[in-house]
């Protein structure tokens, strides 16, 4: 007996250090896969790879915008030539809206420059307006509203090297201005003196005027666009119109050809009066002398 439980208790701690032992190994086999994800997820973050920006986003421009406009160094003053066909009835009264909403202002600051109208049976009208630059398009398209814009053609005329002159001869005229002021103010000048610098100063201060009023005109030439807006009839009306005045014109030749007529006529009639005068002379002379 006391073998038989010696031996089952001896059993018992083998099993149970065996399963210890299992125990211990599952442990560390865990531990170990563990530390080998963990490795494992830690070199996958290490290589991954940024993405990189788009080709298309530009490298900012040092002067602070992305893309810089090259400075091509000009002073444009733009002017439009706008030829609108439209019915002949309805003319006056586009002509009359388009110069209505300038006066108003309704597309910014403009002014009327000049305005012809002609009636009849090829009625026309021809605007002509100064307009800043986000109002062009506005105008042109309430003058063109429903109709048929014929053509249309825009010019440009540089003004950079005018304007540039024209400061530099401002600049010049104002030094010159103020070395004949200070030489006025001397004492010592005489009466002869006087008189030469006050008719120069004089002078300096209108050529400085009108260069002044030359620069505000050029100012004014690139700030604002010249729009030049000519109503005309379609073309089916200008063509019966045309048709209309050979008709009209028919009497106008007959009567012009009478005229005509009746002038030579009436030019000639003297000249053949004398004629007939001499051809009965010269008759009557042969006459005599065959008698005689």
């Amino acid at each position: 007996m006391d073998t038989n439980t010696e031996g089952r208790g001896t059993g018992y701690k083998n099993t149970i250090t065996t399963l210890a032992l299992a125990l211990m190994l599952t442990g560390a086999m865990l531990t170990g896969c563990a530390r080998h994800d963990g490795a494992s997820a830690s070199a996958e973050e290490v290589v991954s790879i940024p993405e990189l920006p788009a080709a298309s986003q530009a490298p900012p421009d040092p002067a602070g915008g992305a893309h810089a406009q090259p400075d091509l160094g000009v002073l444009l003053a733009y002017e439009h030539q706008i030829r609108i066909r439209m019915p002949g009835e309805r003319i006056a009264a586009r002509a009359a809206e388009v110069q209505a909403a300038c006066n108003g202002g309704k597309f910014g600051a403009c002014a009327v420059l000049s305005m012809s109208q002609s009636g009849g049976d090829d009625p026309s009208a021809n605007l002509q307006v100064r307009i800043v630059p986000q109002g062009v398009d506005k105008l042109i398209a309430l003058a063109g509203q429903g109709q048929e814009i014929a053509e249309r053609s825009i010019q440009a005329e540089d003004l950079a090297t005018a304007v540039r002159d024209n400061s530099m001869r401002q600049d010049r005229l104002r030094k010159e201005h103020a070395r004949l002021l200070e030489f006025q103010d001397r004492k010592d000048l005489k009466i002869e003196d006087v008189m030469t610098l006050s008719s120069r100063i004089a002078e300096i201060e209108s050529q400085l005027q009108a260069a002044e009023q030359e620069a505000a005109q050029q100012q004014r030439r690139i700030s604002t666009q010249l729009v030049t807006l000519t109503f005309q009839t379609t073309r089916a009306q200008e063509n019966t119109g045309e048709v209309g005045a050979a008709f009209k014109d028919v009497g106008g030749i007959f009567t012009g050809a009478v005229a005509f007529l009746i002038r030579a006529f009436a030019a000639l009639l003297p000249v053949a009066l004398v004629l007939t005068v001499l051809v009965l002379l010269i008759r009557r002379i042969r006459r005599a002398r065959r008698k005689g």
